[in-house]
């Protein structure tokens, strides 16, 4: 069962025992993202993430790598949109010691210009991979038009912005970002509660930012749009687009059957149909992004630019074909069982489980138990599905995004004609 508690300065605890592994898994998320940045700082959020490794009053950030590994543990961090985690996996006789470093971490890093310096190289490195890379280009450039505001920018940041950044840059949006009111620290695994609890007020209690903690406001609408950018590349990558839902809507595991049937996995329709039966692409796919306030449905493909128009055709048939050849119950019920097999066997990883309740509990404020989840995809029905296919699936309101050697691919009629 999860557990939720307050620390003396109100930064938030979930934890859930699993007593019957040997490893605990600890988190430290933060209700902070790229979209809570503006167009000076973007890329902040992620610099900052590299910058809690990369030392600290007590540690060097080659200290902090050694003694990880000498408790064997598995420490890693990601940023996201809308909040950033960092996180340990050790055996669980190693708890306090991984605590202690991922407080040290927050509490006590050094932001060192010569190290913001070498590691903005790094991240400027890291930016030119991310434009080699094309079929992770393409989301964030449809990303980028469809949320015309700051859930938009790229969660890595501009060259133009990250080189910028000095010590003071970082400390002022850390000490005001990294507020007690808005980290959240979920601990899963094998733990006597007494214990942990004793040792995340000893490691965190002290944290206590003197100003208010200013709540982002969330008011992204997604926009019709269309974009391209001309690559010197092999394949073309080109994505559609559609009205979506947010993270807390009450037809989320509707919208996980139906991506499942439509686009997301092997069986699926779109995959059948454009991988299996035309050999157009090696990837082909549908999901959801989904946020606080919205989100949008995509479908993506890579392929040879010959292929492109067919590809398209093919899509949009798909489309389409969802309202004339309707989803089976059979088929309905057996992605039922494939959603909770995922679900079920996911949860039995202490990471996977940390990980779950701790973005649930900062992103949405709630952790829902394994009941309520068994019992909200239990309720999808067909007549569900077809309420959230009707809302998401408005060729009118379909967006287009394609990168590669695109210049005698008509995309802009794909775009403008879609029906």
């Amino acid at each position: 069962m999860v557990k939720t508690v307050s620390l003396s300065n109100n930064i938030t605890i979930v934890y859930e025992e699993m007593p019957s592994i040997m490893s605990i898994a600890c988190g430290v998320f933060v209700k902070n993202g790229s979209r809570m940045e503006n167009a000076q700082n973007n890329g902040i959020s992620h610099f900052i993430e590299h910058m809690l490794f990369k030392g600290t009053k007590n540690r060097t950030a080659r200290q902090i790598a050694d003694e990880v590994d000498a408790i064997g543990g598995q420490m890693n961090a990601f940023t996201s949109k809308e909040y950033t985690g960092y996180y340990i996996r050790t055996l669980f006789n190693h708890m306090d010691k991984s605590l202690e470093i991922l407080s040290d971490m927050f509490l006590n890093s050094n932001f060192d210009n010569e190290e913001i310096k070498k590691e903005c190289g790094v991240i400027l490195e890291e930016i030119d991979m991310y434009e080699d890379s094309p079929e992770d280009l393409i989301h964030d450039l449809l990303q980028n038009k469809i949320f015309d505001d700051s859930l938009g920018y790229s969660v890595i940041g501009r060259k133009d912005s990250i080189s910028t950044f000095n010590h003071d840059t970082f400390v002022d949006f850390f000490e005001k970002n990294y507020h007690q009111d808005n980290i959240y620290i979920s601990i899963v695994g094998k733990f006597e509660e007494s214990v942990l609890l004793d040792v995340l007020e000893k490691y965190f209690g002290s944290l206590n930012r003197n100003d208010a903690y200013k709540e982002f406001q969330f008011s992204s609408k997604y926009h019709k749009s269309f974009v391209t950018k001309v690559k010197d590349i092999e394949q073309v990558h080109f994505m559609l687009a559609f009205p979506g839902f947010p993270l807390d809507s009450e037809f989320n595991y509707d919208i996980a059957a139906l991506n499942s049937i439509f686009g997301g996995s092997m069986s699926s329709r779109l995959f059948q149909t454009i991988r299996e039966e035309n050999g157009l692409s090696y990837a082909v796919y549908s999901y959801m992004s989904s946020y606080i306030d919205t989100g949008a449905f995509c479908l993506y493909a890579g392929l040879n630019p010959n292929q492109t128009n067919l590809c398209y055709e093919l899509m949009i048939k798909e489309v389409k074909r969802l309202f004339t050849d309707k989803i089976t119950i059979e088929q309905l019920d057996r992605t039922k069982e494939q959603l909770k097999s995922n679900y079920f066997l996911g949860m039995e990883s202490s990471m996977t489980r940390m990980l779950s309740i701790g973005k649930t509990k900062t992103v949405l404020n709630k952790v829902q138990s394994q009941e309520e989840i068994l019992k909200k995809i239990d309720r999808i029905s067909l007549d569900r599905i077809y309420e959230v296919a009707e809302r998401i699936f408005d060729l009118n309101n379909m967006s287009l995004a394609a990168v590669g050697k695109i210049t005698d691919i008509d995309f802009e009629g794909m775009y403008n004609n879609a029906k």
